[in-house]
């Protein structure tokens, strides 16, 4: 059975027109530049001179240097805690402003505000918090009779750069679980409340199993996003040469492209990257079959 409506006649026109500007910028923003990353993982260029081949040699360089696999074990570990941090603070932010109280639309707005300001000024506010000497984290401990904390060093940078991260994405997440949570049905909460459920058992058996759809869709954003981190991690981690203290991937690609001018090696970290991407998506497609409740 057909669904929906089709367009007839003069509107199959207009709706390839209207639809143009999206597929031009399908075809060369998407598939063009990952046809010309795959093409250049294979040569060595350094965009001046012709290309050379190098065939698979690219790749044999990114996945033996300790440089590669170093920044590769920062973005698992950062992703092990950014995913599951922001999966849950969004979560409860939901929650909490998903509720009748005066202002509510107002907080809503506040929280979502990190997700459309500028990261490298978020970023900035940050590196203030954070700073040792005259930080407002640190002046605050003082003032208690703590001593000042060095949030960026080698032992707390990845837990302060997590924290940044789940900050500036929790209004994202919270948008999709405020969507997930209004789309339950009251029926549901009626009937369990009649049979005498807590509000625990509520929110266990019918809230989460209905909103899985939602966990599951915010889980995937949170991992690309996590595998991609960049600003953040760049702007509170950089050091005098423009070299970070924790090197995720996507720096080890902009170093090696923008600064090394190391056109095919950047390339051949880059599709690696997808890959790990590709993977970690087909696990996940795999493993929703037995957790997600589609109503």
């Amino acid at each position: 059975m057909d669904y929906g409506l089709k367009p007839l006649g003069k509107e199959k026109f207009w709706v390839w027109i209207l639809l143009t500007p999206t597929l031009i910028g399908l075809l060369f923003g998407t598939v063009g530049s990952l046809l010309a990353t795959s093409t250049l993982s294979l040569f060595k260029w350094d965009l001046i001179n012709t290309p050379i081949w190098n065939g698979i040699q690219n790749y044999i360089d990114a996945l033996t240097k300790p440089q590669f696999l170093e920044a590769l074990k920062n973005t698992l570990v950062f992703s092990a805690l950014y995913v599951p941090g922001t999966v849950v603070a969004s979560l409860l932010t939901a929650l909490l402003l998903n509720r009748k109280i005066r202002g509510v639309g107002l907080f809503r707005t506040l929280f979502f505000l990190p997700s459309i300001t500028s990261a490298v000024a978020v970023s900035l506010i940050f590196s203030w918090l954070y700073a040792k000497d005259n930080g407002l984290l640190n002046t605050i401990i003082t003032q208690f009779g703590g001593q000042a904390i060095n949030w960026l060093g080698t032992k707390n940078v990845m837990l302060s750069v997590v924290i940044a991260n789940i900050w500036g994405a929790v209004g994202e997440g919270m948008v999709i679980f405020l969507a997930g949570l209004q789309a339950v049905p009251h029926e549901y909460y009626e009937a369990a409340t009649v049979d005498g459920a807590s509000a625990w058992s509520l929110f266990w058996h019918i809230t989460l199993p209905m909103i899985s759809p939602s966990i599951f869709f915010q889980t995937l954003l949170a991992t690309i996003n996590a595998f991609q981190a960049f600003e953040y991690i760049y702007m509170l981690t950089r050091q005098g040469n423009g070299d970070s203290s924790i090197p995720v991937v996507v720096f080890s690609i902009y170093r090696n492209g923008w600064r090394f001018f190391s056109m095919g090696l950047a390339s051949s970290q880059a599709m690696i990257l997808a890959a790990v991407i590709v993977v970690l998506m087909l696990i996940y497609f795999q493993v929703e079959k037995r957790w997600v409740v589609y109503e």
